[in-house]
């Protein structure tokens, strides 16, 4: 066994966050469960996850304890402008148009992959006709799904049957179940769906549209550069890599962390 790498406080970072979270000793962390393994609750209800053990370690480099309180997923960003969380938690695809709201920290890459029952063929680029799980308000739902279909129409084709669910778990169980043809998610939450279904399930075709996963917080909070930074320690440190290994995501580890890092 490989030894851990040690994270420790870091002075100069800590002094440089804002006075309320200074004083309070706490980053209040709004997030969204269940998105495993980014996020989700264990048989105790305690959230843990990639996500989790992340912003932990930079609670480590700060030198504050993270406190997670739970939100629907598309209310985190506007109480993150209001002032009522610090930072969102929540697999965030940073994109251009959240940027217009909130700054954004970048800390890993994740696209879209596709799953499907073990030893079936089927193809994401040609899914004409087929059901499709995903997760309700993802970039699936809102946009990868409704431009492959239109395609599938567009070349005479059947469009294909998106059957959204309220949270990620259900979408996966529902393939499980034989419910859909395929699942459609972030390419970390596919990963460790089929690395967690015993052999039923596989990934089909490759990650495409990767984009960076980003942290969000208050536009031009001085909380952005200073957690930026943090991030950055870890990853040079190694610190990152490690935790991304244990949760099997590793594909997704990035080496510069940005402020504000959109790509579309």
């Amino acid at each position: 066994m490989s030894q851990s790498v040690t994270v420790t406080k870091n002075a100069s970072l800590h002094d440089q966050l804002p006075d309320r979270i200074k004083s309070s000793g706490q980053l209040i962390v709004g997030v969204n469960v269940p998105y495993s393994p980014n996020e989700f609750k264990d048989s105790s209800g305690k959230i843990v996850g990639f996500d989790v053990d992340v912003m932990n370690k930079i609670g480590t480099v700060l030198g504050v304890t993270p406190v997670y309180k739970e939100a629907d997923f598309d209310k985190i960003i506007p109480a993150i402008q209001q002032g009522t969380f610090d930072v969102g938690m929540s697999s965030f695809t940073d994109t251009r148009e959240r940027e217009k709201t909130v700054d954004f920290v970048t800390y890993f890459s994740a696209g879209v992959q596709w799953a499907r029952p073990a030893g079936k063929n089927i193809d994401p680029n040609n899914a004409c006709g087929l059901s499709v799980a995903v997760q309700s308000t993802t970039t699936e739902d809102t946009d990868e799904l409704p431009a492959k279909s239109q395609a599938c129409v567009d070349a005479g084709k059947k469009p294909i049957n998106k059957v959204k669910f309220d949270d990620q778990a259900s979408a996966t169980n529902a393939l499980m179940l034989g419910k859909v043809d395929a699942m459609s998610a972030d390419s970390p939450v596919t990963a460790y769906a089929v690395k967690q279904s015993n052999g039923k399930l596989e990934l089909a075709g490759d990650i495409f549209d990767s984009a960076p996963y980003g942290f969000p917080v208050q536009k031009g909070s001085p909380l952005g550069p200073v957690l930026q930074k943090a991030v950055q320690e870890l990853i040079d440190s190694g610190a990152f890599a490690e935790v991304a290994r244990s949760w099997g995501v590793e594909n997704g580890v990035i080496k510069q962390s940005e402020l504000n890092g959109a790509i579309s």
